[in-house]
């Protein structure tokens, strides 16, 4: 009598590793674009103020005008990806980004900061915006979510990666190391561009509209358009419910780092040791998380994503009434659960906001939600800051409430389904 013995699962199915064979291209291409984003994005403030000599709060201003000002990118975006397809906008988008970072080399003056700053933000708008759809062009079937937990691994290791490198340039000298340091920001960008540009996805991975010609699916983005989408409450909602999402994604950038300095008078190295803490548990175990939760509904990964965030939150907010002996065990457990909360809703948002969008209007679908992201990134900053002003535990407690609000609303998007 012979036993049979279980085949034992490929190693990168135990990792929750897509398939990359002929998409190398692709990989490389996220991996520089964020590489690059990492080398600048701490240091826009100080570059232009060392090389130009203006003030600083006039930089700021003319940086956040920047900004507000590309807010709309995304909606004009969306028809140029239904009609062109995501891997051409999303080249075009780092070209811009190329573009504009050589401008940053030549601005002196405060318009042509926001000149260049703008063109920067709609080149990586228009990146981001499309690169969802990338990820429908490369995953094989039932693999979108284990491609968007790689994307987001990829994204905060480019990040990571970035950061300590243009720390280590800035730390290195005056202002010639800060224009090496956006020099070398537009050669990654210019490297993406030709990854992307040359990459061309499998026939099998392409849905039939990124492959069909743009005369043929012209008539259908012109019959439905934005009016469609808005017209599609169960997108909406998971808008709405995205938002929640941003907001809790804004605590690494705006918040956490103030709110220890600040409001619990502690030393800056722990909001460093947090952050690289995040980086590593999310580069580390994101792909692990995917694979295990891919056989759940999304909607339930995601309830369960805003609970644990929830709960955080709430230990973040109490850290402030901690003994001090306490204090930074909470500190690094409550981040345990908001890097879990992170690795488990990323890629199954975004596996949703492909799902549930109309295939032959995904450009403009995907434009309306990354509009969740532009306003919930121009929000952030003064509302956090202006509860934080109220009381240490106000914003954790704001971010709480929201938290457990999104529960109910991915309760109704799966009864709607």
């Amino acid at each position: 009598m012979t036993t049979a013995t279980a085949t034992p699962a490929p190693l990168r199915d135990r990792l929750g590793l897509p398939d990359t064979s002929g998409r190398t291209g692709l990989v490389g291409a996220h991996l520089i674009d964020s590489l690059g984003t990492g080398l600048i994005l701490a240091f826009t403030l100080v570059y232009f103020a060392r090389t130009t000599g203006l003030a600083v709060a006039a930089v700021g201003a003319a940086i956040t005008a920047a900004r507000l000002l590309a807010l709309p990118t995304a909606i004009g975006v969306g028809p140029l990806i239904d009609r062109y397809g995501a891997r051409v906008v999303a080249a075009a988008g780092n070209a811009l980004s190329a573009l504009a970072f050589g401008g940053y080399l030549l601005a002196q003056q405060l318009w042509q900061i926001v000149l260049v700053c703008l063109l920067a933000q709609i080149g990586h708008v228009a990146y981001w915006t499309a690169s969802t759809g990338l990820v429908v062009l490369a995953s094989a079937e039932g693999e979108r979510t284990r491609w968007f937990a790689l994307v987001q691994t990829l994204r905060n290791a480019g990040l990571g990666l970035g950061g300590a490198l243009g720390a280590l340039l800035v730390a290195g000298g005056g202002t010639g190391s800060l224009r090496l340091l956006v020099a070398l920001n537009g050669v990654s960008y210019v490297v993406a561009t030709v990854l992307l540009a040359t990459w061309r996805p499998a026939p099998a991975a392409a849905p039939a509209e990124e492959t069909a010609p743009a005369e043929e699916t012209a008539p259908a983005e012109e019959a439905g358009g934005y009016r469609a989408v808005l017209r599609d409450r169960r997108y909406l909602l998971l808008v709405a419910v995205n938002l929640t999402f941003v907001f809790g994604s804004m605590i690494l950038s705006m918040l956490l780092a103030v709110y220890l300095t600040e409001g619990l008078h502690r030393e800056a190295w722990v909001a460093g040791s947090l952050l690289v803490l995040n980086g590593l548990q999310v580069v580390l175990t994101g792909n692990l998380v995917a694979g295990r939760l891919e056989r759940f509904r999304p909607t339930r990964v995601l309830a369960a994503a805003s609970l644990l965030n929830a709960l955080a939150f709430g230990a973040f907010a109490l850290v402030a009434a901690a003994p001090g002996w306490a204090v930074l065990a909470a500190l690094y457990a409550a981040m345990f659960l908001y890097n879990l909360a992170e690795t488990m809703a990323t890629p199954f948002r975004e596996e949703l906001s492909v799902s549930l969008a109309d295939p032959g209007l995904r450009g403009r679908y995907l434009a309306v939600y990354q509009l969740s992201w532009n306003i919930g990134q121009a929000v952030a900053p003064a509302l956090l800051t202006l509860l934080l002003g109220r009381g240490a535990a106000w914003p954790w407690l704001f971010l709480l409430v929201l938290s457990l609000a999104a529960v109910p609303g991915l309760l109704r998007l799966e009864r709607d389904r």
